[in-house]
């Protein structure tokens, strides 16, 4: 076989990529008919404003998840990790006195650093990404919480406060982060040699190796993105509460996770798109307003991110056999 086959090869094909994005797009109209006849108050510009903030962390999250998995990866710290950031975040400001500056800084970099530490020891120690993420998310907590004695920091610095609930020209501020980091994410996985070997990587690791790209160290950068993503959420998640929490993130990796795989995003690696990714993320936003709307309880919520999840991965075994015949 050929250099050049040898590189083609195991490229994903763009047919399929476009056809997932359109079966989310179709889930996504009809859950907004299904609320629209179940709720009056559905259809409102600031329902809908309601949903795009709600949506704004755990989009940011999944945009994380997306380069990971693309990579046939997974990250399970991801709420643990956007936690912990934004409690050093919070804790830069209330307790050490630092410029407000600093607390967006440094959530951003905690968010990277246990990131690469996922990755590192991930790639070096040669532990299966499940276990060292899991163990992450364990670890990631108990720090936020040990920090903190468990009580939330309250009381930021306007600016940074700003980030989560200014509104420019209408349109609340972490939409705005949410939108354009998600078409900086889009541009690095679709037009950008990181973006293509990630799916190469995904795709087939032997044909990444055989094409030169440092596999190791593209899988500790993408653990650092995801960590950064995570750092990110995290800033936004303080900023809209106006405290750090210990507990904030919650559960938030398997929505993100469920958000990521809904958009097309295969579990097992080789396809991906960040705006499937924001098409899936909408879902899950536009699911939880809706049950909220429907008065339905936070436990039957649980349930249905969990069955939305499930769901997911078996469509996508669906949709990779269709492609396959």
């Amino acid at each position: 076989m050929s250099d050049s086959a040898a590189i083609a090869a195991p490229a994903p094909p763009p047919p399929r990529r476009f056809a997932v994005r359109l079966e989310s797009l179709a889930v996504l109209g009809l859950l907004v008919v299904i609320l629209s006849i179940a709720s009056p108050y559905f259809l409102s510009v600031s329902n809908f404003l309601n949903i795009l903030l709600a949506t704004s962390v755990i989009g940011v999250l999944a945009y994380g998840a997306t380069f990971v998995i693309a990579a046939a990866g997974i990250d399970l710290s991801l709420g643990s990790m956007l936690g912990l950031a934004g409690v050093v975040g919070a804790l830069s400001i209330n307790e050490v006195g630092l410029p407000w500056p600093a607390c967006i800084l440094l959530c951003l970099a905690t968010g990277a650093l246990l990131g690469w530490i996922n990755g590192m020891i991930h790639t070096r120690g040669k532990i299966p990404a499940f276990i060292v993420t899991l163990g992450m998310l364990g670890v990631a907590r108990g720090i936020a919480l040990v920090l903190t004695n468990g009580v939330p920091v309250y009381g930021l610095a306007p600016p940074v406060v700003f980030l989560g609930q200014g509104r420019p020209l209408g349109i609340p501020t972490p939409v705005i982060i949410f939108l354009i980091v998600g078409a900086i994410a889009h541009f690095v996985l679709a037009y950008t040699r990181f973006g293509k070997y990630s799916l190469v990587i995904g795709d087939n690791e032997g044909a990444a190796r055989a094409m030169g790209v440092r596999v190791q160290r593209h899988r500790v950068a993408l653990y650092s993105l995801s960590g950064l993503m995570a750092g990110i959420s995290g800033l936004l998640f303080i900023a809209r509460t106006n405290a750090g929490d210990p507990t904030a993130g919650y559960s938030y990796e398997l929505t993100a996770i469920t958000a990521t795989i809904l958009g097309g995003t295969n579990l097992f690696g080789g396809r991906a798109t960040i705006v499937g990714t924001l098409i899936g993320a909408l879902i899950m936003g536009v699911l939880q307003n809706g049950l909220n709307l429907l008065a339905v309880s936070s436990f039957y919520q649980q349930i249905s991110i969990g069955a939305v999840l499930v769901l997911a991965v078996w469509l996508d075994q669906l949709n990779r056999a269709r492609a396959q015949r």
